[in-house]
């Protein structure tokens, strides 16, 4: 799986309340599309899905994915905040 880096970091609220990851890398956000994500019917998530697959087979750019992963968190109402630490 590409392990592209995203220019700038996407946080998210984990499951857990209060808990959060910073997504800093495409295979990591893929991982997280399809195996964690809480809202897995909505067409920004499918998009999302679509978007790293791309970048995996080095049909798009990073920025892409970026973009529609932070979509998709909105879409399934997933607290985030972009940007390089989350305390900061």
């Amino acid at each position: 799986m590409a392990e592209e880096n995203f220019d700038v970091p996407v946080t998210i609220e984990t499951e857990h309340t209060g808990r959060h990851l910073t997504v800093t890398r495409v295979g990591q956000a893929a991982r997280l599309l399809t195996e964690r994500w809480p809202k897995k019917d909505g067409p920004k998530h499918l998009a999302a899905i679509r978007s790293v697959m791309a970048v995996i087979q080095r049909r798009k750019p990073v920025a892409e994915a970026r973009k529609a992963f932070a979509e998709a968190a909105k879409e399934a109402d997933i607290f985030i905040r972009e940007g390089h630490h989350f305390g900061s």
